[in-house]
């Protein structure tokens, strides 16, 4: 029996629509459960030529460079938006209130205030509502997530989470998008740290409180239409936060685009009374355990990439690793099954939010010199 189809309608078309659009194409392919058969029906963005182009090279059926008319049509499914912070709230507002289905990148909003109206205009509209947080779903990840679970490191106390870039170490680097403050809400804090912190609240449970500080280095960089020119740079370039979690786990969280050699070092290291865990993003088919009870003493390195663990039953033998985009794939796969059954799946908007909040406290935090609380919610 042929799978009913869901057309999606991506828009934004660089670096997050390339690995969005290529895990909607991969996903029917390799898992034999999908419930449903995504259609790349149509890529949205301003510019006529370069869309166009987007749509040949990412293989939509159609473009456009109105998103509001495309939210209108009756025979799109699904809203992709892979667009600027900046164009978060607006958008997804009203996807919700066209009865989309909504997948959004993160961080779900720019500021606290349109998370709040993004979260509530889904709830009005009873529609599901994914934020893509693609770490929680590497295969390693989602397996450290059941060794929590079942309790074989004990009770967590330490969690440290780092992830170092080094794309904008150059002064001469230009002021692109993400070093603007109106269109991308925060530098290396909500563009990295909010990775980390996310897997934290993922693995080892809510942030209650955080000391956070923020640091810019370069505070101008040439225009990039007119080098000659220079502009502020009113984001941070470097991130950190203190945290303590409702669980009396503490922990540290830090994010910087500063740190010469390290391209997408994303890493984590959690302590508990029986035992550790260690991910790094650059080795991410591999996940480092010690269990204090276990017979050898010291960590050992699990290849995950067996049938047995989480998503690999999907791609290749035990041994052949997968990379980052899989994780997009694996995120559109449980949004289909969740549209199936009528289900939020996670992280979602309610996750976007308690983020932004986290993400607040730490640049609050930052400005005054004290620990910022931050309220508990029950996400579930």
């Amino acid at each position: 029996m042929a799978k009913r189809k869901l057309n999606v309608a991506l828009i934004g078309y660089d670096f997050m629509g390339r690995a969005h659009s290529n895990a909607w194409r991969q996903v029917a392919h390799f898992f034999k459960d999908v419930p449903f058969e995504p259609v790349l029906k149509v890529v949205v963005g301003r510019t006529e030529a370069k869309v166009a182009e987007a749509r040949e090279r990412l293989g939509f059926e159609q473009h456009a460079t109105n998103w509001r008319e495309v939210l209108a049509r009756k025979d799109i499914d699904i809203i992709d938006i892979c667009t600027p912070g900046d164009s978060h709230a607006e958008i997804a507002i009203a996807a919700a209130e066209a009865g989309k289905t909504i997948l959004c990148e993160k961080p779900l909003a720019n500021n606290l205030s349109d998370a709040e109206k993004m979260l509530a205009a889904v709830k009005k509209a009873g529609v599901i509502h994914m934020l893509c947080h693609n770490y929680r779903r590497c295969p390693a990840v989602a397996l450290a997530k059941q060794i929590i679970d079942e309790g074989q490191i004990g009770d967590i106390h330490h969690y440290r989470g780092v992830y170092l870039q080094d794309w904008i170490v150059d002064p001469n680097f230009p002021r692109v998008w993400r070093l603007e403050k109106a269109r991308a809400g925060s530098g290396s804090l909500g563009d990295i740290l909010s990775h980390t912190m996310d897997l934290s609240r993922y693995l080892v449970g809510e942030p209650i409180a955080v000391s956070g500080l923020l640091k810019t280095f370069i505070s101008e960089r040439p225009l990039p239409d007119d080098p000659a020119k220079r502009g502020k740079v009113d984001v941070d370039d470097s991130a950190q936060a203190l945290v303590k979690f409702a669980n009396g786990a503490v922990g540290y969280y830090e994010g910087t685009r500063f740190a010469p050699g390290r391209k997408n070092y994303n890493r984590l290291e959690i302590n508990g009374s029986k035992g550790s865990l260690v991910w790094d993003l650059e080795r991410m088919n591999e996940l480092d355990v010690y269990i204090e009870s276990g017979p050898l003493s010291g960590f050992r390195t699990i290849s995950v990439t067996d049938g047995k663990h989480p998503f690999m039953a999907a791609w290749w033998p035990p041994g052949h690793i997968i990379g980052y985009e899989h994780s997009f794939t694996h995120t559109v796969y449980d949004l289909l099954r969740a549209v199936a059954a009528g289900q939020q799946p996670r992280p979602n908007f309610e996750d976007g939010l308690q983020n932004q909040r986290v993400l607040d406290a730490i640049e609050r935090s930052s400005i005054t010199g004290q620990w910022q609380t931050i309220s508990e919610r029950q996400i579930g």
